[in-house]
């Protein structure tokens, strides 16, 4: 029997929602994703995976499936207040990571737990160093494509684990389900290897 629906199209997600030992069907959830005015990174992270989840529910009960848990999740990347989400295109994907080149940011990641009992969420946050990146490291980058779908323009579990010279917190979390923090949360609401 599956044990609750992922509101996520992300293939990281699946694969590492799959180590909490639950089960689990996606579900499409689409929010708008435009940060509020002068909302800072932590509420926003934290507003998202709410409303994912709310959309997800909303989504479950439109389609008239068996109701379950529905587990969504948004990552972020905040150098200092400044959100960088996913690139637009190519030179969005480079002026991002000449932002991010030589600098310690933080990779923030919400999970919300939608069940009949309202929603639950809990916050992963991360630093990250990168090296000092010159142009033609962040045009070969670009090139790769591998910016493109990812919070900041870079994925740590692929080519742009390349740049990060210090990592200070979860890595499951700055691929974009904090595996621990996920865990706990699922363990709460007596889902998962840690439901006790």
């Amino acid at each position: 029997m599956t044990d609750l629906y992922l509101a996520s199209g992300s293939p990281r997600r699946r694969e590492l929602l799959g180590h909490t030992g639950v089960t689990f069907e996606r579900i499409s959830a689409e929010i708008d994703e435009t940060p509020l005015a002068s909302e800072n990174p932590r509420d926003y992270v934290l507003r998202l995976a709410a409303a994912k989840a709310e959309a997800g529910w909303a989504a479950m009960l439109a389609q008239g499936l068996a109701p379950r848990p529905v587990l969504a999740a948004d990552t972020t990347v905040a150098l200092g207040d400044v959100i960088l989400g996913k690139p637009a295109d190519a030179p969005d994907a480079a002026r991002m990571l000449k932002l991010l080149s030589g600098t310690t940011h933080d990779v923030l990641t919400g999970v919300g737990l939608r069940t009949s009992a309202g929603v639950d969420v809990v916050l992963s946050s991360s630093r990250v160093t990168f090296m000092m990146l010159n142009d033609a490291q962040i045009a070969a980058y670009v090139a790769s494509g591998e910016p493109m779908d990812k919070a900041g323009a870079y994925g740590i579990q692929g080519l742009g684990g390349l740049f990060v010279a210090e990592l200070s917190g979860s890595f499951t979390g700055v691929v974009g389900l904090p595996l621990h923090e996920t865990a706990l949360l699922l363990g709460r609401h007596g889902l998962g290897h840690l439901a006790g």
